[in-house]
């Protein structure tokens, strides 16, 4: 992965007869150009396509390529509540892979490429652009939560985006197998499209500690503790072990992508010294590997979220 691209991919399953791939984002993170890179990939693209319409769209001839269909806030019919519902009522047709790509961007660059561009921010028409950015961020939250593959697109350029939409979207210019781990908290969900989940609450809880409380798992006093739990070394050993294993076997099956998931009770500490190890380990041994962590995230993008109240 190039090393100023935040890439978290959870789930690509291509064993299904239709591929659909719902691009979102923040205006001015780049998504007419992840979908018309979806286009030059071979995909049947659509942008700015209102949510009432999509449910006719595949009522109508039978789709023969994957399709991208971008989705806008300006629609008049976006809302927060429809996108995610949407996305649950197509999840469940069998015939149908349905995926949400989300291109994601800091606020601050979202200011920058709108006062070099000079135009009005859709949800601030009257504002400054900071206003309807902010907005627009609160509005797409729970939508980012449910993001099966997220981009950050804050330091790449278009080229760089349509880069990273063929690496993870163009199987003939994927080579090798790529692996996601990342870490969530139980409380708030499993995540979805998932490969591997592996449940890590029987180890130490760092929480206890009030010295490592408001830290997390990337700290390494944090990972050094959780270590200490005389179970650790062999769940690990047979977690490196049984990866290391399905991983040649998934690239002989043709699989691009491997999404595996570490869970405790907050999200904050234990699985998210697991998924560092893991991925550092798996990046090691040659694998292709992206990491995300979910509550840290939230965390990061919600100042309601800080002060480590809900535990690990």
């Amino acid at each position: 992965m190039p090393g100023d691209t935040e890439v978290m991919n959870q789930n690509h399953s291509h064993n299904t007869s239709h591929r659909i791939v719902l691009v979102t984002g923040p205006s001015g993170a780049g998504r007419s150009t992840a979908v018309n890179a979806l286009e030059d990939i071979g995909f049947e693209a659509i942008d700015n396509l209102p949510l009432t319409l999509l449910p006719r769209l595949l009522d109508g001839p039978p789709l023969g390529r994957p399709m991208a269909l971008g989705i806008d806030v300006r629609n008049r019919d976006f809302s927060t509540n429809a996108l995610i519902g949407l996305i649950d009522t197509l999840s469940q047709d069998p015939v149908l892979d349905v995926e949400l790509l989300y291109l994601d961007c800091n606020s601050d660059v979202l200011v920058r490429r709108y006062s070099e561009t000079r135009r009005r921010h859709p949800l601030a028409p009257v504002e400054s652009p900071i206003q309807g950015i902010e907005r627009e961020l609160d509005l797409l939250a729970p939508v980012r939560d449910r993001a099966d593959t997220l981009i950050d697109t804050s330091n790449l350029t278009p080229h760089n985006l349509r880069a990273e939409i063929e690496h993870w979207f163009d199987k003939k210019s994927t080579q090798r197998l790529a692996v996601s781990v990342q870490s969530f908290s139980y409380k708030r969900g499993i995540p979805r499209g998932v490969d591997m989940i592996l449940d890590c609450r029987f180890l130490r809880n760092p929480y206890w500690d009030t010295k490592l409380r408001a830290l997390n798992g990337t700290d390494a006093d944090v990972a050094a503790y959780v270590q200490r739990d005389a179970r650790f070394d062999q769940f690990f050993e047979k977690v490196q072990d049984l990866v290391e294993l399905l991983l040649p076997a998934y690239t002989e099956e043709g699989k691009s992508h491997l999404s595996i998931a570490f869970g405790c009770t907050g999200g904050q500490h234990r699985s998210v010294a697991l998924t560092e190890k893991l991925a550092n380990a798996l990046a090691a041994s040659g694998w292709q590997v992206s990491k995300r962590h979910r509550e840290l995230e939230r965390r990061q993008s919600s100042a309601a979220s800080s002060g480590g109240k809900n535990g690990d």
